[in-house]
Protein backbone atom coordinates (compact mmCIF):
# COMPACT_ATOMS: atom_id res chain seq x y z
CA UNK A 1 0.00 0.00 0.00
CA UNK A 2 2.64 2.49 1.08
CA UNK A 3 4.52 1.53 -2.52
CA UNK A 4 1.64 2.19 -4.32
CA UNK A 5 0.28 5.29 -2.50
CA UNK A 6 4.27 6.76 -3.06
CA UNK A 7 4.34 5.66 -6.82
CA UNK A 8 0.95 8.01 -7.27
CA UNK A 9 2.63 10.58 -5.08
CA UNK A 10 5.75 10.48 -7.53
CA UNK A 11 3.59 10.50 -10.81
CA UNK A 12 1.82 13.71 -9.31
CA UNK A 13 4.34 15.24 -8.82
CA UNK A 14 6.15 14.74 -12.14
CA UNK A 15 3.20 15.64 -13.69
CA UNK A 16 2.27 18.28 -12.23
CA UNK A 17 5.47 20.57 -11.86
CA UNK A 18 6.46 19.89 -15.59
CA UNK A 19 3.05 21.38 -16.61
CA UNK A 20 4.31 24.01 -13.94
CA UNK A 21 6.86 24.55 -14.94
CA UNK A 22 5.93 24.83 -18.91
CA UNK A 23 3.52 27.63 -17.91
CA UNK A 24 6.12 29.38 -15.47
CA UNK A 25 8.34 29.86 -19.05
CA UNK A 26 5.55 30.80 -21.23
CA UNK A 27 4.73 33.57 -18.37
CA UNK A 28 8.48 34.59 -17.60
CA UNK A 29 9.59 34.13 -21.31
CA UNK A 30 6.86 34.74 -24.05
CA UNK A 31 6.30 38.87 -25.52
CA UNK A 32 2.76 39.73 -24.58
CA UNK A 33 2.82 42.21 -27.75
CA UNK A 34 5.99 42.72 -27.07
CA UNK A 35 7.08 43.12 -23.55
CA UNK A 36 7.71 40.44 -21.15
CA UNK A 37 6.33 39.80 -17.56
CA UNK A 38 8.94 40.62 -14.71
CA UNK A 39 7.38 41.12 -11.80
CA UNK A 40 8.22 37.89 -10.56
CA UNK A 41 7.24 38.06 -6.18
CA UNK A 42 3.42 39.61 -7.83
CA UNK A 43 3.97 35.87 -9.30
CA UNK A 44 4.88 34.19 -6.48
CA UNK A 45 2.22 35.92 -4.17
CA UNK A 46 -0.24 34.63 -6.53
CA UNK A 47 0.90 31.37 -6.31
CA UNK A 48 1.11 31.55 -2.45
CA UNK A 49 -2.51 32.67 -2.47
CA UNK A 50 -3.71 29.97 -4.74
CA UNK A 51 -2.33 27.27 -3.05
CA UNK A 52 -3.85 28.55 0.24
CA UNK A 53 -7.47 28.44 -1.27
CA UNK A 54 -7.07 25.04 -3.00
CA UNK A 55 -5.40 23.22 0.23
CA UNK A 56 -8.25 24.43 2.04
CA UNK A 57 -11.17 23.24 -0.47
CA UNK A 58 -9.22 19.77 -1.00
CA UNK A 59 -9.42 20.02 3.43
CA UNK A 60 -13.37 20.24 2.77
CA UNK A 61 -13.47 17.82 -0.03
CA UNK A 62 -11.85 15.59 2.17
CA UNK A 63 -14.39 16.18 4.87
CA UNK A 64 -11.89 17.81 7.11
CA UNK A 65 -11.74 21.26 9.16
CA UNK A 66 -8.53 23.72 10.74
CA UNK A 67 -8.65 22.15 13.92
CA UNK A 68 -6.13 21.13 16.59
CA UNK A 69 -4.56 24.90 16.50
CA UNK A 70 -2.25 26.25 18.92
CA UNK A 71 0.10 29.12 19.00
CA UNK A 72 3.23 26.84 19.07
CA UNK A 73 1.77 25.31 16.25
CA UNK A 74 1.10 28.72 14.48
CA UNK A 75 4.63 29.81 15.43
CA UNK A 76 6.11 26.59 13.09
CA UNK A 77 3.74 26.92 10.47
CA UNK A 78 5.18 31.43 10.56
CA UNK A 79 8.50 29.94 10.94
CA UNK A 80 8.59 27.77 7.71
CA UNK A 81 6.78 30.73 5.38
CA UNK A 82 9.45 32.42 6.61
CA UNK A 83 12.58 30.43 5.43
CA UNK A 84 10.31 29.21 2.31
CA UNK A 85 9.88 33.11 1.05
CA UNK A 86 13.70 33.82 1.56
CA UNK A 87 15.41 30.67 0.18
CA UNK A 88 13.70 31.71 -3.10
CA UNK A 89 15.50 35.02 -3.40
CA UNK A 90 19.03 33.79 -2.34
CA UNK A 91 18.93 31.04 -5.58
CA UNK A 92 18.06 33.97 -8.15
CA UNK A 93 20.38 36.09 -6.74
CA UNK A 94 23.07 33.66 -7.36
CA UNK A 95 22.19 33.17 -10.65
CA UNK A 96 23.95 36.92 -11.50
CA UNK A 97 27.21 35.70 -9.99
CA UNK A 98 27.13 31.49 -11.56
CA UNK A 99 25.55 30.16 -14.85
CA UNK A 100 22.39 27.88 -14.50
CA UNK A 101 24.22 24.56 -14.80
CA UNK A 102 26.01 25.28 -11.44
CA UNK A 103 22.65 26.41 -9.85
CA UNK A 104 20.98 22.97 -11.05
CA UNK A 105 23.63 21.33 -9.71
CA UNK A 106 23.60 22.70 -6.32
CA UNK A 107 20.27 22.20 -6.02
CA UNK A 108 20.78 18.25 -6.65
CA UNK A 109 22.61 18.08 -3.56
CA UNK A 110 19.85 19.44 -1.50
CA UNK A 111 19.59 15.98 0.18
CA UNK A 112 22.92 17.19 2.01
CA UNK A 113 21.46 20.09 3.62
CA UNK A 114 17.95 18.82 4.86
CA UNK A 115 20.08 16.04 6.77
CA UNK A 116 22.55 18.72 8.48
CA UNK A 117 19.71 21.24 9.47
CA UNK A 118 17.71 18.03 10.91
CA UNK A 119 20.73 17.71 12.94
CA UNK A 120 22.05 21.12 13.81
CA UNK A 121 18.50 22.37 14.95
CA UNK A 122 16.68 19.59 16.04
CA UNK A 123 19.66 17.43 16.79
CA UNK A 124 17.44 14.58 14.62
CA UNK A 125 19.51 11.74 13.08
CA UNK A 126 18.60 8.82 10.85
CA UNK A 127 19.64 5.27 10.41
CA UNK A 128 23.18 4.60 8.54
CA UNK A 129 21.27 3.31 5.56
CA UNK A 130 19.98 6.57 5.18
CA UNK A 131 22.89 8.43 5.01
CA UNK A 132 24.16 5.84 2.37
CA UNK A 133 21.17 6.28 0.24
CA UNK A 134 21.50 10.21 0.52
CA UNK A 135 24.73 10.03 -0.33
CA UNK A 136 24.71 7.56 -3.39
CA UNK A 137 21.23 9.74 -4.74
CA UNK A 138 23.66 12.78 -4.36
CA UNK A 139 26.56 11.99 -6.05
CA UNK A 140 24.56 9.82 -8.89
CA UNK A 141 22.32 12.84 -9.92
CA UNK A 142 25.17 15.38 -8.95
CA UNK A 143 27.81 13.12 -11.53
CA UNK A 144 24.67 12.99 -13.94
CA UNK A 145 24.23 16.99 -14.37
CA UNK A 146 27.74 17.59 -14.15
CA UNK A 147 28.42 14.69 -17.28
CA UNK A 148 24.97 16.27 -19.30
CA UNK A 149 25.75 18.35 -22.18
CA UNK A 150 23.56 21.40 -22.74
CA UNK A 151 22.28 21.38 -26.03
CA UNK A 152 22.07 24.30 -27.83
CA UNK A 153 23.64 26.89 -25.92
CA UNK A 154 25.06 29.58 -26.86
CA UNK A 155 26.69 32.44 -25.83
CA UNK A 156 29.83 32.99 -23.44
CA UNK A 157 30.24 30.78 -20.05
CA UNK A 158 29.53 32.70 -16.77
CA UNK A 159 32.21 32.31 -14.54
CA UNK A 160 31.57 31.32 -11.23
CA UNK A 161 32.49 33.05 -8.35
CA UNK A 162 32.73 32.68 -4.18
CA UNK A 163 29.84 34.87 -4.09
CA UNK A 164 27.43 33.29 -6.18
CA UNK A 165 28.29 30.10 -4.29
CA UNK A 166 28.20 31.73 -1.49
CA UNK A 167 24.31 32.66 -2.02
CA UNK A 168 22.95 29.55 -3.42
CA UNK A 169 24.41 27.77 -0.13
CA UNK A 170 22.35 30.07 1.82
CA UNK A 171 19.23 29.28 -0.47
CA UNK A 172 19.95 25.23 -0.03
CA UNK A 173 20.72 25.72 4.11
CA UNK A 174 17.18 27.61 4.33
CA UNK A 175 15.43 25.06 1.95
CA UNK A 176 17.01 22.49 4.45
CA UNK A 177 15.91 24.53 7.67
CA UNK A 178 12.46 24.99 6.26
CA UNK A 179 12.33 21.00 5.46
CA UNK A 180 13.62 19.51 8.93
CA UNK A 181 11.15 22.02 10.73
CA UNK A 182 7.87 20.69 8.71
CA UNK A 183 9.20 16.86 9.50
CA UNK A 184 9.54 18.56 13.06
CA UNK A 185 6.00 19.78 12.94
CA UNK A 186 4.76 16.46 12.21
CA UNK A 187 6.04 14.52 14.71
CA UNK A 188 5.36 17.22 17.33
CA UNK A 189 1.40 17.69 16.38
CA UNK A 190 -1.36 16.21 14.96
CA UNK A 191 -1.67 17.84 11.72
CA UNK A 192 -1.88 16.98 8.25
CA UNK A 193 -0.24 18.02 4.76
CA UNK A 194 -2.96 20.36 3.75
CA UNK A 195 -3.41 21.89 6.75
CA UNK A 196 0.63 22.96 6.41
CA UNK A 197 -0.09 23.75 2.79
CA UNK A 198 -3.23 26.14 3.62
CA UNK A 199 -1.42 28.12 6.53
CA UNK A 200 2.17 27.98 5.20
CA UNK A 201 1.03 29.20 1.72
CA UNK A 202 -1.55 32.01 3.73
CA UNK A 203 1.59 33.14 6.05
CA UNK A 204 3.93 33.60 2.53
CA UNK A 205 1.14 35.35 1.09
CA UNK A 206 1.11 37.54 3.87
CA UNK A 207 4.82 38.33 4.27
CA UNK A 208 4.94 38.92 -0.09
CA UNK A 209 2.32 41.06 -0.19
CA UNK A 210 3.52 43.37 2.79
CA UNK A 211 6.64 43.74 1.08
CA UNK A 212 4.96 44.37 -1.96
CA UNK A 213 2.54 47.06 -0.41
CA UNK A 214 5.05 48.31 2.45
CA UNK A 215 8.72 47.95 1.15
CA UNK A 216 10.29 51.67 0.60
CA UNK A 217 10.50 52.14 -3.33
CA UNK A 218 9.16 49.27 -4.56
CA UNK A 219 6.96 49.47 -7.19
CA UNK A 220 6.55 45.96 -8.38
CA UNK A 221 2.64 45.60 -7.38
CA UNK A 222 1.40 48.72 -9.28
CA UNK A 223 3.64 48.06 -12.16
CA UNK A 224 2.52 44.05 -12.21
CA UNK A 225 -1.27 45.16 -12.02
CA UNK A 226 -0.64 48.00 -15.33
CA UNK A 227 0.74 44.96 -16.94
CA UNK A 228 -2.03 42.77 -16.61
CA UNK A 229 -4.59 45.66 -17.46
CA UNK A 230 -2.05 46.46 -20.65
CA UNK A 231 -2.32 42.53 -21.42
CA UNK A 232 -5.06 40.80 -20.66
CA UNK A 233 -3.96 37.65 -22.39
CA UNK A 234 -1.53 37.08 -19.61
CA UNK A 235 -4.31 36.92 -16.38
CA UNK A 236 -5.57 33.59 -17.59
CA UNK A 237 -1.42 32.20 -17.87
CA UNK A 238 -0.41 33.69 -14.29
CA UNK A 239 -3.86 31.84 -12.83
CA UNK A 240 -2.83 28.77 -14.72
CA UNK A 241 0.74 29.00 -13.67
CA UNK A 242 -0.89 28.77 -9.73
CA UNK A 243 -3.48 26.01 -10.20
CA UNK A 244 -0.71 24.27 -11.40
CA UNK A 245 1.42 24.90 -8.82
CA UNK A 246 -1.26 24.53 -5.82
CA UNK A 247 -2.04 20.84 -7.40
CA UNK A 248 1.40 20.38 -7.53
CA UNK A 249 2.02 21.24 -3.75
CA UNK A 250 -1.23 19.34 -2.65
CA UNK A 251 1.08 15.92 -3.78
CA UNK A 252 4.19 17.85 -2.22
CA UNK A 253 2.54 18.08 1.29
CA UNK A 254 1.29 14.34 1.47
CA UNK A 255 4.47 13.18 0.76
CA UNK A 256 5.66 15.03 2.75
CA UNK A 257 3.32 13.83 5.41
CA UNK A 258 3.43 10.32 4.48
CA UNK A 259 7.37 9.97 3.99
CA UNK A 260 9.34 12.68 5.37
CA UNK A 261 11.24 15.59 4.15
CA UNK A 262 14.21 13.45 2.92
CA UNK A 263 11.74 10.85 1.04
CA UNK A 264 10.17 14.48 -0.24
CA UNK A 265 13.45 16.01 -1.61
CA UNK A 266 14.84 12.88 -3.02
CA UNK A 267 11.72 12.51 -5.45
CA UNK A 268 12.04 16.29 -6.37
CA UNK A 269 15.85 16.17 -6.79
CA UNK A 270 15.61 12.83 -9.18
CA UNK A 271 12.83 14.71 -11.19
CA UNK A 272 15.04 16.58 -13.58
CA UNK A 273 17.28 13.58 -14.00
CA UNK A 274 14.49 11.24 -14.69
CA UNK A 275 13.20 14.16 -17.02
CA UNK A 276 16.16 14.03 -18.81
CA UNK A 277 16.20 10.13 -19.45
CA UNK A 278 12.26 10.43 -20.32
CA UNK A 279 13.84 12.98 -23.32
CA UNK A 280 16.93 10.91 -24.18
CA UNK A 281 14.45 7.78 -24.82
CA UNK A 282 11.58 9.32 -26.68
CA UNK A 283 14.06 11.47 -28.63
CA UNK A 284 16.88 8.78 -28.68
CA UNK A 285 19.82 11.17 -27.71
CA UNK A 286 22.85 9.14 -26.53
CA UNK A 287 24.07 9.46 -22.62
CA UNK A 288 27.61 9.07 -21.94
CA UNK A 289 29.05 6.12 -20.17
CA UNK A 290 29.83 8.38 -17.19
CA UNK A 291 26.15 9.48 -16.75
CA UNK A 292 25.28 5.26 -17.33
CA UNK A 293 27.69 4.95 -14.17
CA UNK A 294 25.60 8.13 -12.66
CA UNK A 295 22.05 6.42 -12.91
CA UNK A 296 23.23 3.38 -11.58
CA UNK A 297 24.58 5.05 -8.59
CA UNK A 298 21.03 6.79 -7.94
CA UNK A 299 18.89 3.46 -8.29
CA UNK A 300 21.10 1.71 -6.37
CA UNK A 301 20.54 4.53 -3.64
CA UNK A 302 16.24 4.29 -4.30
CA UNK A 303 16.75 0.27 -4.14
CA UNK A 304 18.68 0.25 -0.82
CA UNK A 305 16.06 2.62 0.41
CA UNK A 306 13.27 0.42 -0.72
CA UNK A 307 14.90 -2.88 0.77
CA UNK A 308 15.65 -0.99 3.83
CA UNK A 309 11.74 -0.05 4.29
CA UNK A 310 10.94 -4.03 5.10
CA UNK A 311 12.19 -3.09 8.77
CA UNK A 312 10.60 0.46 8.31
CA UNK A 313 7.76 -0.09 10.48
CA UNK A 314 10.65 0.00 13.57
CA UNK A 315 11.65 2.88 12.37
CA UNK A 316 8.12 4.35 12.40
CA UNK A 317 7.27 3.16 15.78
CA UNK A 318 10.80 4.48 17.22
CA UNK A 319 9.89 7.84 15.68
CA UNK A 320 6.23 7.91 17.35
CA UNK A 321 7.90 7.00 20.77
CA UNK A 322 10.49 9.73 20.34
CA UNK A 323 7.58 12.48 19.35
CA UNK A 324 5.54 11.53 22.53
CA UNK A 325 8.74 11.74 25.06
CA UNK A 326 9.43 15.33 23.37
CA UNK A 327 5.96 16.45 23.89
CA UNK A 328 6.03 14.84 27.26
CA UNK A 329 8.92 16.10 28.64
CA UNK A 330 8.47 19.84 26.81
CA UNK A 331 4.75 19.97 29.53
CA UNK A 332 6.82 18.90 32.12
CA UNK A 333 8.76 21.84 31.55
CA UNK A 334 6.28 24.05 31.29
CA UNK A 335 4.97 22.38 34.57
CA UNK A 336 8.00 23.11 36.41
CA UNK A 337 8.47 26.73 34.96
CA UNK A 338 4.98 27.37 36.14
CA UNK A 339 5.44 26.01 39.30
CA UNK A 340 8.55 27.71 40.30
CA UNK A 341 6.75 31.07 39.14
CA UNK A 342 4.28 30.39 42.03
CA UNK A 343 7.22 29.65 45.04
CA UNK A 344 8.78 32.53 43.80
CA UNK A 345 5.58 34.82 44.30
CA UNK A 346 5.01 33.48 47.30
CA UNK A 347 8.60 34.36 48.69
CA UNK A 348 8.33 37.62 47.26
Amino acid sequence: MAYGELAVCVLGIYACFLTWQVTQERVSTTPYDGHKFRHFIFLNTVQAATASVVAFLYLRLRGRTLSNLSAPLLRSYFQCAVCSTLASPFSYASLKHIDYPTMILGKSCKLVPVLLMNFLIYRRTFPVQKYVVVALVTVGVSAFMLLHKQEGHKGEPRANSFWGLGLLTVGLLIDGATNSTQDQIFRRFRTSGSEMMVFMNLFSCALMTGYLIAFPGSTELADALAFCSAHPKVVGDILLFGLCGAVGQCFIFHTLERFGSVGLVTVTVTRKMFSILLSIFWFDHQLSWGQWVAVAVVFLGIGGEALAKGGGGKEKEKEKVDAAVEVELEEKGKGRSKAGGKRSKRVD
